[in-house]
């Protein structure tokens, strides 16, 4: 019996080499985009494959990121790890969601692909900087929410691309400002990608979003108020998740 794209997602979230898990992704997407696959089923693991490092802290036990000499590596080892995990989530949400129509599918075997693009970027960066991913602690904060909201769609998408990956369109323009302030053009060039290609990552979560929801700027409050503690702080990139179809109606309650 051929292998299903199913079967893909689950063999990449048991797969713990990031490299692997990069290449992985590109033959699967590949094959996904040629015809040669049907969606199949499939149970995806409780939590993905890892390395034995990076070392896995709490939030708030990381430490502070920077763009000065001595905080670069750690900035782009943290942006490695996170890219890492979308990944998959990406794959996660296929294999664990296999009743939407074929373009949801389409939709995030992009996604993931692109993640796997972001952190092969972000992993030959460390090596351009004298380092490697894994050297660095790293958290799993990515993870935590999806294991969250693994029994629902509509929370899982609220969320991971609605809210933690949508933050990246908050805070990234700064980050590279100060990328190019420091001469760092390689880096900063790395993140412009990766901004473009979040507003995608966005935009496709919130199609979905609206597909199963009849209210969205109700559903989102709610579910983030069940599922987010703490919820939404400002300030937001109002022009970038405007492009990705994030207005004021989803903001609102925390402008």
């Amino acid at each position: 019996m051929s292998k299903t794209l199913c079967d893909w997602a689950v063999e990449i979230l048991s797969t713990a080499d990031p490299a692997l898990k990069v290449s992985e992704t590109a033959g699967a997407a590949a094959a996904w985009r040629r015809g040669e696959m049907e969606l199949g089923r499939a149970q995806p693991p409780d939590r993905p494959a890892r390395p034995d490092k990076p070392e896995l802290l709490a939030p708030r036990d990381m430490p502070r990121r920077s763009t000065g000499p001595k905080g670069r590596i750690a900035l782009v080892h943290a942006l490695a790890h996170i890219e890492l995990a979308a990944i998959d989530l990406a794959w996660d949400i296929i294999a664990r969601f296999p009743s939407l129509p074929r373009a949801f599918y389409d939709d995030w075997v992009g996604v993931a692909l692109e993640e796997a693009e972001h952190h092969d970027a972000l992993a030959r960066r460390l090596t351009e900087l004298g380092a490697a991913y894994g050297e660095l602690p790293a958290h799993d904060g990515l993870w935590a929410a999806a294991s969250r909201t693994a029994d629902d769609l509509a929370a899982r998408l609220a969320v991971v691309p609605m809210t933690l990956e949508a933050r990246g369109l908050d805070t990234t323009p700064q980050t590279v400002e100060k990328l190019r302030a420091a001469g760092d053009e390689s880096t900063a060039a790395i993140l412009d990608v990766i901004f473009r290609d979040e507003i995608k990552h966005l935009a496709v979560g919130i199609r979905w979003f609206e597909h199963l929801c009849s209210n969205p700027h109700t559903a989102y409050k709610m579910l983030i108020d069940e599922r987010f503690p703490g919820g939404l702080k400002p300030p937001f990139n109002m022009a970038a998740r405007a492009q990705a179809g994030m207005g004021e109606g989803y903001l609102s309650p925390w402008l």
